[in-house]
């Protein structure tokens, strides 16, 4: 059971942060001719694309990505607790799963980060992906430079951004605890 848990898990988990990123790449229209945002939307659009005809976007956001998405974590959430035999209640189930899907969405803005500053090292501008990591990024990076600039040829914007990003998981498990306690009690 537990392979089969990890499997499952793993399987939503990764479509999950891909149909995230899709999300992320619509919000700050990055390029979607670069190679990348091809296969990202290569991959998502078989699914996307019937939804899309019943759930309209808003704005710039992609709706029926963002519900996909929560529901592959509400399976996530689901499957287990079914191949285990216990059961999550259900009073916490929807609100859990909108908390899992914001950090899905940290998680995978920290990799963003982490990847587009190993690669800056590496390929210094060469590889078609940073490009596509620098629209991805900089929206989040850039205000933070407006009031902290690079001091000494360093930036330490990515290291705030993540620095707010541990913030916020550790704000997101006195919320999960808080909803723990108040479904008991």
């Amino acid at each position: 059971m537990n392979f089969l848990n990890f499997v499952i898990l793993t399987l939503l988990q990764l479509y999950t942060s891909v149909l995230l990123l899709r999300v992320w790449m619509q919000c700050v229209r990055a390029d979607f001719y670069n190679p990348f945002s091809q296969f990202i939307v290569k991959i998502t659009q078989p699914i996307v694309r019937p939804l899309r005809s019943v759930i309209p976007s808003i704005g710039p956001i992609d709706t029926a990505s963002v519900l996909l998405a929560y529901v592959l974590i509400l399976l996530g959430i689901i499957i287990p607790s079914y191949l285990s035999g216990t059961s999550f209640p259900l009073s916490l189930m929807f609100p859990f799963a909108f908390i899992e899907l914001l950090t899905a969405a940290g998680k995978m803005i920290f990799w963003l980060i982490i990847i587009r500053a190993i690669l800056s090292w590496v390929s210094q501008g060469r590889n078609p992906i940073d490009h596509l990591l620098y629209q991805l990024t900089e929206p989040l990076m850039a205000p933070i430079r407006r009031v902290i600039p690079a001091m000494g040829g360093l930036d330490f914007s990515a290291m705030i951004v993540i620095l707010v990003l541990y913030a916020l998981n550790y704000l997101r498990v006195d919320v999960l605890q808080w909803l723990l306690s108040a479904t008991l009690y």
